[in-house]
């Protein structure tokens, strides 16, 4: 059994890093379909939170396609950076802000290490991030390039609520690739506090689904 969960997993793993690399032109209909076309209502969850000036400097982690970072100037955030590590979703995040007449302010790397300076960004963000946003580096990290006080908010999932065959089967869908669940007992607050965070969940409603939310703030360690 052991043996099998461990290909499986394997699977898992190899048939995201497609997703987000080779495949990258898919990802756009692939997380449509999935969500029962809530997926944008999902990334957006993150403005409704996003409580900093207009003129705020803001990092979005995994910037993946780019429409992120576009909802964010309609919403008339100006100085925005997006940061992905796929060099595919860097090129279709680039080819639509060139389209719309953006800015283009995307960097490659690992979120593990930002190459920014400290205290540089009002709010750091992240929509549907990988592991990689639990690692401790990344946390580390993303406290020292906040600001004080600055925001870190995250949409780790949405939720299908409709509770129809169709949305049924996604939900095992995601359960089985990993993409629920979480440590039994333990709230995000007492796990991003050793980190110099303080955290809130919240819940935002979209058509037959809610979006969970994020919202962390930076504090100082000691």
């Amino acid at each position: 059994m052991g043996s099998l969960s461990h290909a499986w997993w394997g699977l898992v793993r190899f048939g995201f890093r497609l997703l987000y690399n080779e495949m990258a032109f898919t990802y756009d209909l692939v997380s449509s379909v999935v969500s029962l076309g809530s997926w944008r209502c999902w990334q957006r969850a993150v403005l409704n939170h996003l409580e900093i000036p207009k003129d705020g400097i803001v990092l979005e982690l995994a910037h993946g396609t780019g429409n992120l970072q576009i909802d964010l100037h309609a919403a008339g955030y100006q100085h925005c950076i997006g940061y992905d590590l796929s060099p595919y979703m860097g090129r279709i995040a680039q080819m639509k802000l060139h389209r719309l007449r953006l800015p283009v302010k995307l960097v490659r790397g690992r979120a593990q290490q930002l190459p920014f300076s400290e205290a540089r960004f009002d709010a750091v963000i992240s929509t549907f991030p990988t592991d990689f946003i639990v690692a401790p580096e990344t946390l580390q990290e993303v406290h020292r390039v906040l600001k004080p006080e600055g925001q870190f908010i995250i949409v780790p999932n949405g939720i299908l609520t409709g509770g129809g065959a169709v949305e049924g089967g996604l939900e095992w869908l995601y359960r089985i690739t990993g993409q629920r669940g979480g440590e039994p007992g333990r709230s995000i607050d007492d796990f991003l506090r050793p980190y110099g965070f303080t955290a809130e969940v919240f819940t935002e409603r979209c058509p037959r689904s809610v979006a969970q939310v994020i919202v962390a703030r930076k504090r100082d360690i000691g």
